[in-house]
């Protein structure tokens, strides 16, 4: 990807914070992501306000059953079971 140098303002207590953490040759690396996350999170809410407007508002109770579904799929994907699932095998 091309990039090109762009002049930002942030508050100096962050972008020292950051720099500290990264340091100043994983500076830029880290803002770019950060702005890519959030043009994700972004994206991600245009396509929940047209499906919403398309089909309706999502419901608590099925909000609740993914929720649960994408739980047992961790589950299931990672081996890792709960405290009632201690003497089931992992699966292989």
């Amino acid at each position: 990807m091309a990039t090109k140098k762009y002049t930002v303002t942030l508050p100096e207590e962050l972008a020292e914070e950051i720099r500290r953490e990264v340091g100043s040759g994983g500076f830029s690396a880290y803002v770019t992501k950060a702005i890519e996350r959030q043009r994700e999170q972004d994206r991600l809410g245009e396509l929940v306000d047209r499906l919403e407007k398309e089909h309706g508002a999502v419901t608590e109770a099925e909000l609740a059953a993914a929720e649960a579904e994408r739980r047992e799929n961790e589950r299931h994907f990672t081996g890792h079971h709960g405290v009632d699932d201690v003497d089931c095998p992992k699966a292989s």
